[in-house]
């Protein structure tokens, strides 16, 4: 076999081995167009069995970016239920210090959004937003899946149940499954990151199979495969944006820690030297420094 005998082979190979991943949103926004796999997952989210969830519509969305000059944005998945229930999905792989802010935000857009002038409030629905989130923002506890509810801060009682918030956190999944059934696990198929893993679910769970099969047909799909590479190739950049910029922050504070370290010694070097004496313009002369900013440490002292 000639060598590039063996390359094609072994491009054939990856191609077929190749399996898109969930948690890279597009991916994530195509599985939810199929209706079972939203029956399947919904109904572990609300806790019901799949036949309970009759009919789910997808609404359209846009990317919506933080910032105007943000090309990474967010794509999220909007469903309305049968008995009206909105329910907003994000796959989240970033971690940003607003993130409950901005979800406060679009949640109460949801909620508001359902009213035209004019229409009673007896008109508007339940909202519920899910955020799937590949990283750590509970981090003080181990639970990797929590419904938020508002309630009475002293009794625990709930309030209304028109506004929710679920957080699924998949890096708090342990390593080894352990006989999960409902809503962790459709988390592990959704932090899933190869055949083997998605294969064994996809065993024990019809509904899984058909997110699965999705995927399956997906990644063999060549168009599909390019929007999701650009995608995932967006969401990259946009990590090593911030890790740049993060960096460059690092390096200016040190940089500047470094400046107030030293004037903060040459300011106790002054100190010293008026404690010992010396004046104003003796200390300027010997240590070159400004005049003004000794006298004003001279006043500080007195």
């Amino acid at each position: 076999m000639n060598e590039e005998t063996k390359t094609m082979t072994q491009e054939t190979q990856n191609r077929e081995e190749f399996i898109m991943l969930p948690t890279v949103d597009f991916c994530f926004k195509e599985l939810m167009q199929n209706a079972r796999v939203r029956q399947g997952m919904i109904a572990a989210l609300l806790g019901v069995e799949p036949e309970e969830i009759e009919e789910t519509i997808l609404l359209p969305t846009i990317l919506h970016t933080e910032y105007p000059d943000d090309k990474y944005g967010i794509l999220d998945v909007k469903v309305i239920l049968k008995n009206e229930t909105q329910m907003d999905f994000e796959m989240q792989v970033t971690a940003v210090s607003y993130w409950t802010k901005r979800i406060l935000f679009y949640l109460g857009k949801m909620y508001t959004d359902q009213l035209k002038a004019g229409e009673s409030y007896d008109k508007l629905k339940k909202c519920i937003h899910v955020g799937i989130l590949d990283f750590i923002h509970f981090p003080d506890d181990d639970r990797c899946y929590r419904k938020i509810i508002f309630c009475d801060k002293d009794t625990g009682k709930e309030y209304t149940d028109l506004l929710e918030i679920h957080v699924l956190e998949l890096k708090k999944l342990p390593e080894k499954e352990q006989n999960e059934s409902g809503i962790i696990r459709w988390m592990r198929f959704l932090g899933a990151k190869s055949r083997k893993e998605f294969e064994k679910m996809a065993k024990e769970d019809s509904y899984i199979d058909e997110a699965y099969e999705m995927l399956k047909h997906m990644s063999a799909d060549e168009k599909k495969r390019l929007e999701y590479e650009a995608r995932e190739k967006a969401i990259r950049d946009y990590h090593s944006q911030m890790q740049a910029s993060r960096e460059e922050g690092r390096k200016e504070g040190r940089e500047e820690g470094k400046k107030e370290g030293k004037k903060e010694g040459v300011a106790s070097i002054i100190t010293n030297m008026l404690r010992k004496g010396k004046s104003p313009e003796e200390i300027a002369d010997m240590t070159g420094e400004d005049l003004e900013e000794i006298q004003e440490i001279q006043k500080q002292l007195l």
